[in-house]
């Protein structure tokens, strides 16, 4: 019942004189102290799973400490029997799920901290979500278990573009479902990047031809370090490197100091463009066509009515 080992459930009747009932709860509450002693481990390890009924369907992962835990048959059954769980009663979030009972009377989070006292290993549900729209797709990777997706579609689709998107969320992991849809955070935060890297770029670059102007190789000269090096091996005098640092310092200011803002921002914002062709699920070229064509492009050939609403996705090897 517990699924503890068999000398545990032996001393655990010892220590409750016999009493049944009250020998479970010794179990259960040394998983709690087995848990709570190893809470400040890592679990890097685990099997994610996914279920889907009707218009619902959930994704979740139950993590551990090894692989050789995670490849345990007690391990894999308690993980599916937490996504069973899970999709019988359909929980708003993690918290929800823990609350929920399992098929032997005890909750999800009960179940997990037996399976800790039963291993000596930590155990935590390291994931969960709860997806809902007209029509779903699910996609655990079959070969290690570790990473899982979930698309919610508007429309029922066909099979293959069904799979295929919902791997491509798996396999390209997308911020999010378009430009429009990307959080504003990292749009700011992408949009900063893309800007300083602008102006670092135009002022190398200024700096790199007044280098060569001069007559010195702008690769022996990009870092301090390079410039003590080179000049130690006698690739650069002295001479040169005291020139070099002379140029590197006042052309770099006086063009960082210059650079038209209209051009920096010109150049930032086709980053920022290339950044949502890259990490926005429909804008990515799509991964199961061989003619180079966009997600979006994909599904409107096979229904132009028909999008992705919402998708989500969990690894264990991010």
């Amino acid at each position: 019942m517990t699924s503890a080992g068999m000398m545990d459930c032996k001393h655990a009747l010892e220590e409750a004189g016999g009493d049944f009932d009250k020998a479970v709860g010794i179990i259960r509450e040394k998983g709690k102290l087995v848990a709570a002693k190893r809470a400040d481990r890592e679990t890097s390890e685990g099997a994610v799973k996914a279920r889907i009924s009707g218009n619902k369907a959930i994704l979740v992962c139950l993590g551990c400490e090894t692989d050789f835990v995670s490849r345990n048959a007690d391990f894999q059954n308690l993980a599916d029997a937490i996504a069973d769980a899970a999709i019988a009663s359909c929980p708003a979030d993690l918290e929800g799920l823990k609350a929920c009972k399992m098929a032997d009377g005890f909750t999800v989070e009960e179940a997990v901290e037996a399976q800790t006292g039963k291993t000596g290993e930590k155990h935590v549900l390291a994931y969960y979500a709860y997806v809902e729209a007209p029509f779903v797709a699910q996609y655990v990777h079959t070969l290690n278990g570790k990473l899982g997706a979930l698309v919610g579609f508007s429309k029922e689709v066909p099979a293959d573009i069904a799979k295929g998107v919902v791997m491509q969320v798996a396999s390209m992991n997308p911020v999010a479902i378009s430009a429009e849809q990307c959080p504003k955070e990292v749009v700011e935060e992408e949009l900063k990047v893309a800007v300083e890297k602008t102006r670092e770029e135009l002022v190398r670059k200024a700096v790199d031809a007044a280098l060569s102007k001069a007559g010195i190789n702008p690769a022996h000269v990009d870092s301090e370090d390079h410039i003590e090096s080179n000049t130690a091996k006698g690739w650069i005098t002295p001479e040169q490197a005291a020139q070099a640092r002379e140029i590197i310092r006042t052309v770099g200011e006086q063009k960082a100091a210059t650079l038209p803002e209209q051009m920096v921002q010109n150049i930032a914002n086709g980053r920022l463009q290339k950044f949502f062709k890259e990490q926005t699920l429909e804008a990515q070229e799509y991964q199961m066509a061989d003619n180079h064509i966009s997600v979006k492009e994909a599904i409107a050939a096979a229904d132009k009515e028909a999008k992705v609403l919402v998708f989500k996705r969990f690894s264990l090897n991010d």
